[in-house]
């Protein structure tokens, strides 16, 4: 879960109630387990030897479920992404019994106590994960990026690696990382730039206890964190232009943020003491943006939380499909041991790049995911609003009685919403009489962590 850690398991017994309230899968069937074990040993027999060449995984120190290794040859004045992507699929059959569970889960449930995978472990953290522990089938996919940062799919095929380490967004130098990836990564962002793109990487919210109260405290992305993106970045967007020429696929669409949205996140700016130029559109404003600074962090999930969400739909004809913070189409397919979606596509990409039919399984999945994926990222959605509404309800509790200042961002027929302008709170108040960036004091009334509630009363 990107929205909020707990180090020190101090929500334990709150983390166990949204666990058993939005029925969080724990343990596989055993008939899943069981057929899981067996795949698992399953050798590999459409893959290329690519064991000689350098990949290297990028990712979380504690992750075990490595989706992506890459390498990076330079070509010219080009880039070549060698992008090794988990291949899932030579593990999981149309209509086994991991398949048929992959279904009904969707992805990957993360909870800051631990997450509840789409596959048994002996396959996302064992089999199919690229560990450095020996070797790995996967799908490479090879995305050419040109000085100006513009993607175009090269070729993909199954192949054996070997990824040399396994390196951590904490503690990988440049001297770990292959020749190239920061240049790659500067480059991508630079077309992003061009494009107008509005992708925004906000940071975590992290539980710590203080003087016997919880604090949520920000902690923003590494360099190489934000880097790594730009690798998953540059591949997905490769692989949509060819599938979209191919008049195939599943994309991942997104409006940008309604007018509503970009008053309400101008109060939010004001609240958090922000100087947002009336002059600025919201993507131009949000590259001024320190995150290292907890105002513009706070404000930066504020971004994050006023889209319209994203959707997933297949390819139609006439229809280009457009994620409006990506400024591009758009798919994803990075990361198949979290995401049942992107499963299908990496079998979909393999097909187009290798100028074979797509499997009529892939295609008649692609008309199914889309409703499959939104109930999944509902229920993702929702567990993650359950886990910081409990961080907030545990960092006010015990101070009951306080005053608070804060701006209004928004009101309806239930009263207003504000923004508090000294903690990364976002709540409701029963003030009828006040407008849309509206100074108020209010008072804390309640805050129950076992209901995960707090309750403000407007005092000023």
């Amino acid at each position: 879960m990107k929205a909020l850690r707990d180090p020190d398991s101090l929500l334990s017994e709150g983390l166990a109630a949204i666990r058993g309230q939005f029925k969080v899968p724990g343990t596989f069937p055993p008939e899943v387990d069981a057929a899981a074990k067996a795949a698992a040993q399953r050798a590999p027999g459409e893959h290329k030897d690519r064991t000689g060449e350098a990949f290297v995984t990028l990712d979380p120190a504690t992750s075990t479920d490595l989706d992506q290794a890459f390498t990076i040859e330079a070509a010219g004045s080009d880039l070549l992404l060698h992008y090794a992507i988990a291949d899932v699929a030579w593990f999981v059959g149309d209509g086994d019994p991991i398949d048929t569970e992959a279904w009904i889960r969707g992805e990957t449930l993360y909870l800051p106590d631990g997450k509840s995978g789409l596959y048994p472990r002996v396959l996302s953290e064992g089999a199919a994960s690229l560990l450095p522990d020996g070797p790995r089938p996967a799908v490479v996919f090879t995305t050419r990026v040109t000085p100006n940062g513009s993607v175009k799919l090269e070729g993909a095929e199954r192949a054996i690696i070997q990824s040399r380490a396994k390196l951590a967004y904490e503690t990988a130098t440049e001297a770990q990382l292959p020749a190239g990836f920061a240049e790659l990564s500067r480059r991508i962002t630079t077309a992003e730039a061009a494009r107008g793109a509005a992708r925004v990487d906000p940071p975590e919210q992290e539980v710590e206890a203080a003087d016997g109260h919880f604090n949520l405290v920000l902690r923003p992305q590494s360099l190489a964190e934000q880097r790594n993106a730009a690798l998953s970045l540059a591949t997905n967007l490769a692989v949509a232009d060819a599938l979209y020429a191919a008049k195939t696929g599943l994309f991942r669409v997104m409006a940008g943020p309604d007018d509503r949205a970009v008053a309400r996140l101008r109060h939010i700016a004001e609240a958090l003491g922000l100087d947002w130029a009336a002059t600025l559109k919201l993507q131009q404003f949000e590259k001024t943006l320190d995150p290292q600074k907890p105002d513009a962090a706070a404000f930066m999930l504020a971004i994050r939380r006023a889209g319209n969400g994203a959707s997933y739909v297949p390819y139609q004809e006439g229809v280009k499909p457009w994620h409006a913070a990506m400024a591009a189409t758009y798919c994803h397919m990075t990361a198949p041991l979290r995401r049942l979606a992107d499963r299908y596509v990496v079998r979909a990409a393999l097909a187009v790049a290798n100028a074979q039919p797509i499997p009529v399984e892939v295609t008649a999945a692609f008309a199914r995911l889309g409703p499959v994926m939104g109930k999944a990222d509902a229920r993702a959605n929702q567990i993650d609003r359950a886990v910081i509404d409990l961080a907030e309800a545990a960092m006010l509790s015990g101070r009951e009685g306080e005053s608070f200042a804060a701006v209004v961002t928004d009101v309806d027929e239930i009263g207003a919403r504000m923004q508090l302008c000294d903690v990364p709170v976002v709540a409701r108040v029963t003030a009828h009489s006040v407008t849309p960036g509206e100074k108020i004091t209010v008072r804390l009334v309640s805050a129950d962590p076992v209901k995960r509630q707090i309750s403000f009363a407007r005092i000023a």
